[in-house]
């Protein structure tokens, strides 16, 4: 027997018992790249604000208990996909070079409005 997509073996409908609420629905995808600093926030629920990061290039380094900002030189490595380096989007687990050395991020920048990361040995 042949099924038919979206479809009961009885031959009827499936569905839907309701919309999306629009908290559930989702937003745009916020991508940040290597460029000045430049940042948006927006209502979310409850009225609170959230302030995400369109553009950064600086990174805040934690070395031995304190923090650095340091420029951001260029991204080399982005382990969930390798596309995103040669654009430099800066996303969690992200290699960038710096002045340092090669700094893993370890935020979503996308969510937080900065970025932070930790010195990696070459």
């Amino acid at each position: 027997m042949v099924t038919k997509k979206g479809r009961k073996i009885s031959g009827g409908k499936y569905v839907k018992n309701r919309k999306k609420k629009s908290y559930e629905r989702a937003g745009q995808k916020r991508i940040v790249k290597l460029k000045e600093d430049k940042r948006r926030s927006k209502r979310v629920m409850g009225g609170n604000k959230k302030t995400f990061l369109l553009g950064g290039k600086f990174v805040n380094v934690k070395i031995k208990d304190k923090k650095q900002k340091i420029e951001i030189k260029n991204v080399l490595t982005t382990p969930s996909n390798r596309f995103l380096a040669r654009q430099n989007i800066i996303t969690k687990g992200t290699i960038v070079e710096t002045e340092l050395g090669n700094v893993k991020i370890t935020n979503r920048p996308s969510q937080e409005g900065m970025i932070n990361g930790v010195l990696v040995e070459n």
